[in-house]
């Protein structure tokens, strides 16, 4: 498993979990990000919010706020399709 902001560009994962403080989680949530959600990279560049599309959706994530997102690659052997 990875942490969110450890994918690269054009990479496709699937959310395992989300850690944090009710606030966050809530937050993230309420956008669509979920466990089980598919999503891909967009743009991860230093000192840049994370760029992501899932459910349709193009949406940018604080890097910080990323560490807390886990994710299994999908293209990691024996990770999802």
């Amino acid at each position: 498993m990875k942490k969110l902001n450890e994918l690269k560009k054009e990479q496709t994962a699937v959310i395992a979990s989300i850690n944090g403080d009710t606030r966050f989680v809530s937050r993230i949530t309420s956008i669509g990000i979920t466990p089980g959600c598919k999503i891909t990279i967009i743009k991860n560049e230093k000192h840049r919010p994370l760029l992501v599309y899932s459910r349709d959706t193009m949406i940018a994530l604080n890097r910080n706020e990323c560490e807390n997102i886990m994710v299994q690659p999908a293209d990691a052997e024996g990770g999802a399709a």
